[in-house]
């Protein structure tokens, strides 16, 4: 089955590797997208990968990968997790296309508002704490549900 899979990071995770290392680590935002797209051609599958500082960019990414024809998301929407009704709702609007919800650190171990997930809810998955690994994990995950479900 052929597999086509959107990796979406929200506001400043073109930052890796510069931004509070010690909490999101030493990784670039381009050795993340070179592991994932490592990962793709060892599973055979497609990858996009994108990143917006701009949630209504995000929202166009999430809706467009409806209507191209993706396996599913794989997002981190950064910030916007703790504050966006808006991209909740572009998640609950593509259902059922999978969305795998993926942070770097343990936001639920962190400043309190940072334990507020607008999205989980709507998400099939979380994965938290994971580092960048998390990425790997959830594109995983997406190819496995999709290839026990059927679905290309």
């Amino acid at each position: 089955m052929f597999h086509r899979i959107l990796v979406l990071n929200g506001p400043n995770l073109n930052m890796l590797g510069i931004r509070k290392t010690e909490v999101y680590g030493e990784c670039t935002y381009e050795e993340l997208t070179e592991m994932i797209y490592d990962k793709a051609k060892e599973l055979g599958i497609e990858v996009d990968c994108e990143q917006s500082n701009h949630q209504g960019v995000l929202i166009d990414h999430i809706q467009d990968a409806y209507f191209t024809s993706y396996t599913g998301v794989v997002f981190n929407p950064g910030a916007y997790t703790h504050t966006s009704i808006a991209l909740r709702d572009a998640i609950e609007a593509i259902h059922p296309m999978p969305v795998v919800e993926v942070h770097i650190s343990d936001i639920y171990n962190r400043e309190e508002f940072r334990k507020v997930s607008y999205v989980s809810e709507v998400c099939e998955k979380s994965i938290v704490g994971h580092g960048v690994q998390g990425y790997l994990e959830a594109i995983e995950y997406l190819v496995k549900t999709a290839e026990e479900k059927g679905i290309s």
